[in-house]
């Protein structure tokens, strides 16, 4: 038999003395989307997702991720060489405490590791060995990255200057006795430095990483190549640039410091460089995470308007597939593509905000499936389809997800039942009031309730936090039920997404972006909502009406009302028929005919 990669992992651990080897899916960065040059994971197992872990054993191995994945992961892993393992089920840790001897030698590479995670394993009785990567050893025809420019986000956009900014997260580090903060994130440099690059595919962001002090001065640890004389001149005198290559010896001036890192979200490299150049290591979040989440009055109005361009172009590709689909001609490429070309139109689009999740039939119960030359099929008539899309916009990030009918038959009560369900656990969270200090897990069941009355349930969470011209899945606050237990707060982006998926049949998935905001509520504490940011139909061939109640329904006649008032101006008149006809009364009467 051929010698695997696995194998080849397998030979410089015996040489190094070693019992085992943990490969995240993350870079340097740990952020999701990685460059393809650090697509380890990948690159050892095949699998491609955006969330896993492998380790490999001298004689076992095992493949880790989240119930988003496990279809994918099954396709893509070898099962004579790895072990498929569901997260929720089975930690890491908790595998190699079975599947390991006591006090084994794990070797692990201390850039991608934090030291949260590396202490989990060593209270599983393993012996973590921090090493150079194996993988980067024999990884023939690596990717090559290059230096993409970074450009400054204006104020009109950011609604903050980046030196305010800086002033003020150097003042809440220095009133909790820090003298500086080490910044590892890449999104928690763009947001303070109001910076915006190209280093990655969909989230505009420059690989950079910050030392920021308690008086608002700051290194900037990024490649000199990416930044011209006009970013140069936005960052000003009180910011110095410091190749990344110099940046340990940057680093290592800080003796007698007292520097603030976070050792869930950072490597431990840092920390190991840190102790090396007798600086005092402070434990603390992020302090950028908060406030970047927390969207200021011009962020509000920004999002506001990316959403409302972002609906005509969903609107425009709506209208084209209701006319197009029951003719059986499209696929799941096609139909991805000729979305991105509606976007592609408003002259402030960017890029899209994640790879387009067009998924037909049994494709849509692959939570993340993405379609390729190899997968890509016939969108068929009388199926459903599912499409999770968003744009990248200067003054906003959007993410929907619509479910849709390929006609031109009526839908299967079935599907109709299940459709209707997660529509109403949508509806629910977003007319959902709560008082201050109520943290998304604890809204999470809202979701849920319909879809539980009927035995049925999701395996992912129900929404996620959403940047400003930034990540599409942001921090600290998410709809989930494992989440943080981080109070929403009023200028937060969430995503409302519930569904369901019946494997090798459909999925189903609604998705609308919430923005928190104050509740218009005489009472006796402070009481939130929720503003919908996302203004697209929803496709009333699949509401079974009758399983909604009268509040729902209510709701619903509302959204589609406003969609009409404020999308549909902006649409001809063909497009703005699909805006009409929609409320749950006449399709109660068309049900009943």
């Amino acid at each position: 038999m051929e010698p695997t990669r696995a194998d080849a992992i397998r030979r410089i651990l015996r040489e190094r003395n070693l019992d085992g080897f943990i490969q995240p899916r993350n870079d340097e960065f740990f952020g999701e989307f990685v460059p393809p040059s650090d697509e380890r994971l990948a690159w050892l197992t095949g699998f491609t997702g955006s969330a896993g872990l492998a380790i490999l054993l001298r004689d076992r191995a095992a493949v880790f991720s989240d119930g988003r994945y496990m279809i994918q992961l099954a396709q893509q892993t070898d099962p004579l060489i790895w072990e498929r393992v569901r997260i929720a089920d089975m930690r890491p840790e908790e595998w190699l405490r079975v599947n390991a001897p006591l006090g084994a030698r794990i070797g692990y590479d201390p850039w991608l590791m934090s030291a949260e995670t590396i202490d989990k394993f060593s209270k599983a009785g393993i012996a973590p060995v921090a090493i150079a990567n194996p993988i980067d050893m024999l990884w023939e025809n690596r990717p090559k990255s290059y230096p993409a420019p970074a450009w400054p986000h204006g104020l009109e956009f950011s609604g903050e200057s980046a030196g305010h900014k800086r002033a003020r997260i150097g003042a809440a580090i220095s009133s909790e006795g820090a003298d500086a903060t080490l910044l590892t994130d890449p999104h928690a440099v763009a947001w303070l430095f109001n910076l915006r690059g190209s280093d990655l595919p969909y989230t505009p962001i420059l690989l950079a990483t910050a030392l920021l002090r308690n008086d608002g001065s700051a290194e900037l640890y990024v490649d000199p190549l990416k930044l011209n004389d006009a970013v140069r001149s936005h960052l000003g005198h009180g910011v110095t640039i410091v190749p990344r290559e110099s940046m340990v010896r940057s680093l290592s001036t800080l003796q007698g410091q007292r520097v603030r890192i976070d050792p869930a979200t950072s490597p431990i490299r840092y920390l190991q460089i840190l102790s090396e150049a007798g600086a005092i290591a402070v434990s603390g979040h992020d302090p950028c995470v908060l406030p970047r989440a927390i969207k200021n009055g011009v962020e509000r109005k920004g999002a506001r308007n990316a959403h409302r361009r972002d609906a005509v172009a969903m609107c425009k590709f709506l209208a084209w597939f209701i006319a197009e689909a029951p003719t059986g001609k499209l696929d799941e490429t096609s139909a991805a593509a000729k979305l991105h070309e509606f976007r592609s139109v408003a002259p402030e689009f960017r890029s899209d905000s994640f790879p387009s999740i067009s998924a037909a039939g049994e494709h849509g119960a692959i939570v993340h499936y993405h379609a390729n030359n190899i997968t890509n099929r016939p969108i068929r008539r009388n199926e459903v389809y599912l499409i999770d899309s968003g744009g990248q916009y200067p003054d906003g990030t959007t993410d929907i997800t619509r479910t849709l009918w390929t006609g031109p038959g009526v839908p299967p009560s079935d599907v109709r039942d299940c459709y209707t369900r997660v529509l109403g656990g949508h509806i629910a969270l977003a007319r959902a009031r709560f008082p201050e200090g109520t943290s998304g897990p604890m809204l999470d069941a809202l979701a849920r309730t319909m879809l539980w009355d009927a035995g049925l349930d999701y395996d992912h969470g129900t929404g996620h936090g959403v940047g400003s011209y930034l990540s599409v899945h942001e921090g600290p606050v998410a709809f989930h039920r494992t989440g943080k237990p981080v109070p929403l707060a009023s200028g937060m982006i969430l995503s409302d997404e519930p569904g369901y998926y019946r494997e090798n049949k459909y999925g189903i998935r609604l998705e609308n972006l919430l923005l928190v905001r104050e509740a218009a509520l005489s009472a006796a504490k402070s009481f939130l909502e929720f503003e919908t940011l996302t203004l697209v139909p929803f496709d009333m061939r699949l509401v079974d009406v009758s399983l909604l109640d009268a509040r729902s329904r209510m709701w619903l006649d509302a959204y589609h009302a406003r969609v009409l008032v404020e999308i549909g101006p902006l649409l001809d008149d063909s497009t703005r028929n699909l805006l009409t006809g929609l409320s749950c009364d006449d399709w109660m009467s068309i049900a009943s005919s």
